[in-house]
């Protein structure tokens, strides 16, 4: 058995997964800024103890960056399958009021200081796969036009994700979630005279 197929002692666990929540609430309150010494005395161990188990602060920020991803690919799914016509607004509004809660991801989907397509290359194919899912699923319910793809979709969500936070505005997505909802709705044909 190679060293690293080999089960971690369960005080070497305990110690990873304190480093990992701690590092998710850090890099969610603060962004990804923060260095990994700060990071390590936050979660009372040594700066040693986060290197031996994530070598560099990209590392750490990855397999977070990665859980986070696959718990907001898995919520959206089971969005738009209770309700494929408004999964997508669901999906829009929630990634939206996360931005402001959620600074590491945030960063992560918008690119700042964090390149999701290179560093998870699978995590952002999930992400933009299931926003095509969503957005489809939506079209096809006739909720959301057909010339609206699903690059337009992460647009709108990096927008809606920066201004919530730098706005610090908890009343921005009601204001303008019925714009968006009336910038995506299948338009109206027209009436005849």
């Amino acid at each position: 058995m190679t060293e690293r197929s080999r089960p971690l002692r369960a005080d070497a666990a305990r110690n990873r997964a304190r480093v990992l929540q701690v590092a998710y609430e850090t890099f969610a309150q603060e962004g990804a800024a923060v260095p990994i010494d700060e990071i390590a005395r936050r979660a009372g161990v040594g700066a040693g103890t986060v290197y031996r188990h994530f070598p560099t602060k990209e590392s750490l920020f990855q397999a977070i960056v990665a859980d986070r991803m696959h718990q907001v690919i898995e919520r959206a799914l089971a969005q738009a399958a209770a309700d494929p016509g408004e999964g997508l607004y669901a999906f829009l509004f929630q990634m939206a009021e996360q931005g402001a809660t959620d600074l590491g991801l945030t960063d992560a989907v918008a690119g700042v200081g964090f390149d999701l397509a290179e560093a998870l290359p699978d995590a952002e194919r999930k992400f933009m796969d299931t926003v095509a899912d969503i957005l489809a699923r939506s079209q096809r319910a006739g909720t959301v036009r057909s010339d609206v793809d699903a690059a337009d979709i992460k647009t709108l969500i990096v927008g809606l994700q920066a201004m919530r936070r730098f706005r610090g505005d908890s009343e921005l997505m009601h204001r303008v979630y019925p714009l968006i909802r009336a910038g995506l709705a299948v338009p109206e044909p027209p009436r005849s005279a």
